[in-house]
């Protein structure tokens, strides 16, 4: 086996399965989503996190986590 597929861990994102680097963080996992982080709120294994902690929270095999994607409205 590649050492690339060593280093992948597996999350749920939104209920479904996903593989990423074991290094990354739930801010690269935002950008890699495509997601904008300013109408972006995130859970993380059922706890809401700050946004001026994605960049330095790292991802663990196992860890589920939720975007939520704020709607303005009226």
């Amino acid at each position: 086996m590649s050492t690339e597929l060593h280093n992948r861990i597996a999350i749920f994102v939104n209920g479904h399965t996903r593989q990423v680097a074991a290094a990354m963080s739930l801010g690269e996992l935002a950008q890699t989503c495509g997601l904008d982080a300013k109408r972006l709120l995130v859970e993380l294994n059922l706890q809401t996190l700050p946004r001026e902690d994605w960049p330095t929270r790292t991802l663990q095999h196992g860890d589920r986590v939720e975007f939520i994607q704020v709607v303005a409205g009226g």
